[in-house]
């Protein structure tokens, strides 16, 4: 069974189409990349799905585990299942890491009909999750993601990924700014989390994340649609010839 299924999407932003027609399906358990072009669309396609405003949806849907998520609130969305990454992490002056982390776990878990976890429980997940992924625990007592490194920045949001264990990822350019190691470290962090009920939504622009998160299949997206789909050596061709005949295409 697919876990999502896009279909004819169609967006603008300020009058400007940026997907036009896109269709994805991602099955269970499956890790899926979108690779494309500057420009192609592949941010848009993860706020949209996330349900960042400012998008205008003309047609389409977006079915998470067959409900059309197009109707619910981002923070309905997350409850959902729904865990996106961001390319540039936010810095959240004044907002303890622990006091955001313990608010995020428990408003899910509440959204779920789930009982909140007490302080015990939830510094014990926190704890173990942190150590499997390198985040010191100076890191943990800072204001959210204030002061750190875009390595810091990414392996906060893996942390915060695995706390709240999503059925649905979508990693948006998780590799821009990272050197080998902190890349190392998030690809270990995503890979820890493959499971046969998660699906992952990998987007890059480079082949190299796709070293380190080996993905079941690789989409191009070139002006907002899917215009090929292969396996991972897809990637590797991608890597090899570049961008220039989608961008050909596209003309």
């Amino acid at each position: 069974m697919d876990m999502l299924q896009i279909n004819n999407l169609v967006v603008e932003i300020d009058n400007r189409r940026i997907l036009d027609g896109l269709t994805l399906h991602v099955g269970k358990g499956e890790v899926a990349a979108i690779m494309g072009p500057n420009g192609s669309g592949k941010s848009t396609l993860s706020y949209v799905i996330a349900g960042k405003e400012d998008y205008e949806v003309l047609d389409g849907e977006i079915l998470l585990n067959g409900e059309n998520i197009l109707e619910l609130e981002p923070d309905q969305r997350a409850a959902a299942g729904l865990f996106l990454a961001f390319q540039y992490p936010l810095e959240i002056p004044g907002v303890a890491t622990m006091t955001f982390l313990k608010a995020a776990l428990n408003a899910q878990r509440k959204a779920r009909g789930e009982a909140e976890l007490s302080t015990p429980d939830f510094i014990k997940r926190v704890n173990a999750a942190a150590a499997q992924l390198e985040v010191p625990k100076e890191m943990l007592k800072r204001g959210l993601n204030v002061g750190f490194s875009g390595g810091e920045k990414k392996r906060m949001e893996i942390l915060q990924m695995a706390l709240l264990q999503p059925s649905f990822c979508i990693l948006d350019e998780t590799d821009s700014g990272l050197d080998i190691d902190a890349l190392q470290i998030v690809a270990d962090g995503v890979n820890a989390l493959r499971s046969p009920d998660r699906a992952f939504l990998v987007i890059t622009h480079y082949q190299r994340l796709l070293n380190h998160i080996v993905p079941d299949t690789v989409h191009v997206l070139s002006n907002g649609k899917i215009v090929r789909t292969g396996g991972k050596e897809l990637a590797l061709e991608l890597e090899a010839s570049g961008y220039a005949e989608y961008r050909a295409t596209a003309a």
